[in-house]
């Protein structure tokens, strides 16, 4: 099948040039239009439900949303994980689903099921809704709004309430508007409340109650539609207008009138514009607050393109704004993409320039070297076009696929034109003889290109059976490497042979190139002693095997080395009571003590959570992130590790200060994988909150003091004062009081409700109602509360209830329908794999758990041990298949044996390269090791077929061997030479990206070099010695 394909493209050398130049215009076509990102998105099929009760305690919103939210999601079809978290006033569900749902079928799912639990569910302050379209990593731009007290003029609004109104009401709608925007929460500021506080003595004295101020609002503020009245030849449109608009509007509203004189709400009530009730705050360098913004980017949007929209949209919106207030973005990931996608460009025109460089040395002529060359761009324009017809963005794995495979993207070609050029050398015949002699030798050579790359394709399946995060990191890489071999295939078997006939010209006969004569020399008298040693080559080789397998316990291991983004965010965690106002005073003090860092330019810090639509993070937590200076100006660190050291021994002055140091997007990726911030989670699982704590502390300390494992902390999630008001159901019942009136009366006169809105234009605000300050801010006073029974006779609250103190949790986090307490730390100078193994160790000897108690870890570990469990499953599976393919082609089980025998010879170099690097045993390294298995096995495919082209010539044995190896030195020596300098680059490379690329590079690049040596040596004396026993017996 494939003669006539290689005889049709030498006949018809003008269609095969012509489709030539239309795949690689495309190729760049398709390019440009390609989608670019840092990396691919790993985040799982994830669908949040956020529910709101404002004034729930923790145990409320776990008892009465979370829980009965969790179990209506249970059986929905593909949901692989439900976890929630419950905290004051708000719960989050994530419900996670197969890779292989489509989001918008898993969210209609979850909507219906939410939907038809909500009969289940107290009456909350907002239904529970699900949350924007969004991946766990796609908040992709950041921006503050400051303003100069100085210049603004925020009429009579407090600059903090006007500053978040302008950006509430006017930049996020501006800003939300840009295509590839899902949604965008706000944080910082205050949110304006026309805020109605009374004075219950007041409203006792006139005999009037809390429901009569609700009553009076919400039935005085409506406007009408009174269809319309005809005057004239003209329609008048007839509106009722009551709705109340300013502070004197409610000031004024009605609530008695007896004839002789009238009580208004003002009378008894103090109206003003106030803040509500916030639960996040923003501060830059530690010097004041501002109002921010934080963008998601909607799922499948291209992320640059996005950025690129929003930077234009913040000009135009800046010049919108109010004299003195500046909107200043302060972080995206534009740079971060831009620096990782830069870092492979780079390697990659690295890596191409030094396989022309192999080729044009070892050719000795340029026309070949250059149809050679011609290989790369055409492989290379086959791979953008698959990835554009799969959907795949350019990104650092797939681009890195490219380089990758920018050594092998020659082999196939440089084995065709080597065989050409040998063949028309010394040749004088006419264009119809050289068109047969260049016919000749590529369907001499053309069936061990295709099962080259064929086997190299094969070995590449276990990446694509790869589930989860390092399936959607990985599998963009393996697909980008197939079709580029794909395209080396069609370069190799149509283009190279068409390129030769019109490039080539006929050369007499000339000597080889000196560096291939000095090669041969060498090899020459290696091949003769390895022959006539052959027993000691076999024994040798297996003592090499034994040894590279001793050494692999060394080796450490861990899920996906750490992307350095160029940034840091530091993870802070206070004492579980703190207000939020004690809370910021610490974190600013504490950005002052970064910015006496040099190498800092910017902090920008968040304390607690944004009012909705986010994770609920309690308001002892914060997230500074600081912005650093170029590396190059640096004057005390040589490292970025350096640094954070230094900052972890400076930040070491705050007390009581749990410090994480990690980045933004890995730690968006750390808290997707396992609900924690850092790289390690041990999860005690159980039902007792006391219990788990207890069991999660006696964790803590056991595993306290194994090397690697820094910023160790326990999860505050207990220590949160409370103020319980008991019913005593005995004088309740005495006094003729409901206890529902009592509950409600004290969630009005303390909690405070937004029981209407004011419209101004489009906007509007919530009417809140409560008591004033001094009548709800002590137990004394909540005690003196008046509370009505059914004859309006008003007792104190202190009469009918016990007011105590006590101490709850935080928040509540459960997971697949079991609470559970999280132990987290990052890993820093050692390898996951031991640091896991000691804390294992550590916790089984210290730890006795009780019946219905478990502990599990969790983070990159749990991904690190599926991804290689089902590598350790599969990698066998594909050998095995592979040993099959070769036995079809060859048609000798024996011959495939050989060839495959040379794979874990090829395991040597690996792991030398890994031990010499300091590199970890990881999922790159895992998929470095797959692709240097292919390598391997396609330069043994050349030799094995040779031996038997030139034994089945007539050729005996032992010269098939000496010549066949000989005669292939050139080409074998060249495709392994172009395969290491591609990836040397990568190897060698320092950018942003290159950490998640060094391992697999490392792996290729060493383990090649060892298995080229062994190929030449080992396979000419195993092929040998097989073959003569074959024919003795």
């Amino acid at each position: 099948m494939i003669d006539p394909i290689i005889g049709l493209a030498l006949r018809r050398p003008a269609l095969i040039l012509l489709l030539s130049a239309v795949i690689l215009g495309l190729g760049i076509h398709h390019y440009r239009q390609l989608p670019v990102d840092a990396f691919p998105d790993t985040s799982p099929v994830l669908v949040p439900i956020f529910a709101e009760a404002h004034g729930f305690a923790p145990e409320e919103m776990e008892r009465l949303v979370s829980f009965p939210i969790e179990t209506a999601m249970n059986g929905l079809p593909g949901v692989t994980r439900i976890k929630s978290t419950s905290a004051f006033g708000m719960a989050v569900i994530y419900v996670y689903f197969a890779d292989d749902v489509d989001i918008y079928f898993a969210r209609q799912v979850v909507s219906e099921r939410l939907a038809a639990v909500s009969n289940q569910l107290p009456e909350l302050d907002t239904a529970p809704a699900i949350g924007p379209i969004a991946t766990g990593l796609g908040q992709i731009f950041l921006y503050y709004l400051q303003a100069d007290p100085a210049i603004v003029d925020c009429g009579d609004k407090p600059l903090d309430l006007w500053l978040r109104e302008l950006n509430d009401w006017v930049v996020k709608y501006q800003l939300q508007s840009v295509p590839g925007v899902t949604d965008i929460l706000a944080i910082g500021g205050h949110v304006l409340q026309y805020q109605v506080l009374v004075d219950p003595r007041r409203l006792d004295a006139h005999g009037l109650g809390m429901d009569d101020v609700v009553t009076a609002l919400q039935t005085n503020n409506r406007n009408v539609g009174a269809q319309f009245v005809v005057m004239g030849q003209e329609e008048h449109l007839v509106r009722g207008l009551g709705l109340l608009a300013t502070l004197d509007d409610l000031r004024q509203l009605p609530l008695r009138h007896d004839g002789a004189s009238s009580l208004s709400l003002g009378d008894i009530a103090d109206v003003r514009y106030g803040p509500e009730l916030r639960r996040g705050v923003v501060t830059v360098n530690g010097e004041r607050e501002v109002v921010s913004g934080l963008v998601l980017k909607l799922y499948g949007a291209n992320t640059s393109e996005v950025i690129a929209r929003l930077h234009e949209r913040v000009v135009s919106v800046q010049a919108t704004l109010p004299a003195g207030v500046t909107l200043v973005p302060y972080y995206d990931q534009s740079e971060l993409v831009s620096n990782a996608t830069g870092t492979i460009k780079k390697a990659l025109l690295q890596g191409a320039l030094l396989v022309i460089a192999v080729l044009i040395l070892f050719l000795g002529n340029w026309r070949a070297a250059l149809i050679v060359a011609v290989a790369l761009p055409m492989s290379a324009a086959v791979a953008i076009l698959g990835m554009g017809w799969q959907g795949l963005s350019a990104n650092l794995m797939s681009l890195g696929g490219i380089a990758i495979a920018i050594g092998m993207l020659g082999d196939g070609t440089i084995v065709m034109v080597e065989a050409i050029t040998r063949r028309l050398q010394g040749t004088t015949a006419t264009p119809e003889g050289r068109m047969a002699h260049i016919a000749a030798a590529a369907k001499e050579v053309s069936r061990p290109i295709v099962m080259s790359i064929a086997i190299i394709i094969s070995v590449f399946l276990p990446i694509f059976t790869l589930t989860g995060v390092e399936g959607k990191m990985f599998a963009p890489m393996a697909y980008a490497i197939s079709y580029a071999l794909l395209g080396s295939l069609l370069a190799a078997l149509l283009l190279a042979p068409v390129l030769c006939q019109v490039l080539l010209k006929p050369r007499a006969a000339s000597r080889e190139l000196w560096l291939i004569r000095v090669l041969k020399r060498l090899y020459e008298s290696q091949l003769r002693w390895v022959l006539g040693h052959r027993a000691l080559v076999l024994v040798l080789s297996v003592l090499v095997l034994l040894g590279s397998g001793l050494m692999l316990p060394r080796l450490g291991s861990e899920f996906i080395p750490t992307l350095d983004e160029g940034s840091i965010l530091i993870g802070v965690t206070m004492a579980p009571a703190i207000a939020l106002e004690d809370g910021t005073d610490t974190v600013m003090r504490m950005e002052r003590a970064i910015m006496e860092f040099p190498e800092v330019s910017r902090t920008v810090s968040r304390i607690g959570r944004p009012e909705a639509g986010s994770h609920p993070h309690p308001v002892n937590t914060a997230e500074i992130q600081l912005e650093l200076t170029p590396m190059a100006s640096w004057q005390r660190f040589q490292r970025k590790d350096d640094l954070v050291a230094a900052l972890a021994k400076h930040l070491a002055q705050f007390p009581g200060v749990q410090l994480n140091f990690t980045q933004p997007i890995q730690n968006a990726f750390d808290e997707l994988l396992s609900g924690s911030k850092a790289q390690l989670a041990i999860k005690v699982y159980g039902e007792d909150l006391a219990e788990l704590r207890r069991l999660a502390e006696a964790v803590r300390q056991a595993v306290t003091t194994v090397p690697g494992l820094v910023d160790l902390s326990l999860e505050q999630n207990s220590g949160q004062p409370q103020l319980q008001i008991v019913a005593d159901r005995a004088a309740c019942a005495r006094h003729g009081v409901a206890i529902h009136d009592l509950l409600e009366t004290v969630e009005l006169a303390v909690g405070g409700e937004v029981v209407d809105t004011i419209f101004l234009n489009t906007r509007r605000y919530g009417v809140f109602v409560r008591y004033q300050d001094d009548y709800r801010s002590s137990p004394e006073a909540i005690g003196d509360i008046m509370i009505a029974n059914a004859d309006g006779v008003k007792l104190p609250l202190k009469q009918l209830a016990d007011i105590r103190h006590d101490v709850g949790p935080i928040q509540i986090n459960r997971e697949n329908n079991q609470r559970y307490w999280l132990v987290q730390g990052n890993i820093r100078g050692r390898d996951l794999g031991s640091v896991v193994a000691d804390a294992r160790q550590r916790i089984a000897e210290a730890v006795s758990l009780p019946v219905g108690y478990m502990v599990e870890f969790g983070g990159q570990f749990e991904n690190q041990q599926r991804a290689m469990s089902r590598l350790a499953l599969i990698v066998p599976v594909v050998i095995l298949a592979v040993m099959v393919l070769l036995w079809l082609a060859f048609g000798s089980f024996r011959h495939a044996l050989i060839i495959v025998a040379n794979v874990p010879l090829a395991l040597c170099g690996g792991v030398v390269g890994l031990l010499l690097f300091g590199e970890y045993l990881s999922v790159p390294a895992a998929v470095g090791f797959i692709a240097l298995f292919g390598i391997a096995m396609q330069n043994g495919i050349v030799l094995v077929t040779h031996y038997n082209d030139l034994r089945a010539s007539g050729i005996p044995l032992h010269d098939a061997v000496r010549k066949g190896s000989m005669l292939r030195l050139s080409p074998v020596l060249m495709t392994a030479l172009t395969t290491v300098l591609g990836l040397l680059p990568l190897l060698m490379a320092r950018g942003v990206g290159s950490d998640v690329q060094r391992p697999l590079a490392t792996v290729v690049v060493f383990g090649l070099a060892t298995a080229t040596a062994l190929t030449l040596l080992v396979i000419p004396a195993v092929y040998s010695a097989v073959e003569e026993r074959r024919n003795k017996i």
